[in-house]
Parts: C-alpha cells; sequence; structure tokens
C-alpha cells in the first residue's frame, strides 16, 4: 500500500494561518513556450511559529493577492512526503498543498 498524502487538522496542526508573501512560481517549457505549473506562497502559522508555512497551490486557480498578515483559509489541504539523502544520512521533506487559499 503507497501512501499519497495526509490530510492534516488544519485548526491543531497551525491554528490560524495568515498571508506572508510569495514564494516561488515553478515553470516549464512546454512547446516552446514557458508554461506555469504551480506557485507556493508563505504563511505564518499561531502555532507553528519556528518556521514560515509553504503551500503549493496548482496553476489553475491562478495568482493569489493578498494583503499582508491578512488571515487566509487552505481548501483541501494535504501533506505529502519527499525523501532525500545527504551523503549516508536519509531526510524527509513534508510539503502541504491545497486546491486553493481564499481569505478567512
Amino acid at each position: 500500500m503507497e501512501l499519497k498524502h495526509v490530510i492534516p487538522n488544519m485548526e491543531k496542526m497551525f491554528g490560524n494561518l495568515e498571508y506572508a508573501g510569495e514564494g516561488k512560481v515553478e515553470q516549464r517549457r512546454i512547446n516552446g513556450r514557458m508554461t506555469t505549473l504551480s506557485r507556493s506562497y508563505n504563511l505564518y502559522s499561531d502555532i507553528q511559529r519556528a518556521d514560515d508555512i509553504e503551500v503549493i497551490l496548482p496553476q489553475e486557480v491562478g495568482e493569489k493577492f493578498f494583503e499582508h498578515e491578512e488571515k487566509v483559509k487552505l481548501v483541501n489541504a494535504r501533506i505529502t512526503a519527499e525523501g532525500y539523502k545527504i551523503g549516508e544520512r536519509g531526510f524527509t521533506k513534508y510539503i502541504l498543498h491545497a486546491d486553493d487559499m481564499v481569505k478567512a
């Protein structure tokens, strides 16, 4: 059985989320034209305070515009895991995806 993703309890895991700014835009050349695949955004969490939360949204929802520190909510959030190694040690990177991000 393969684990595809985990559905987090958003209130318990992240609490209130606030918009912290744009992240990266993933693009790829398709048929000779640059095409946007996804966009990431940084969020503040009142529970996960050590680092900003990065969420990846699909390109279908378009670019999002919010005021700095405006409260937001994620639609259909899920977490995936990606393994990698450095030298002889293995690590896991957790990636937060959502179908959309809206004002809370």
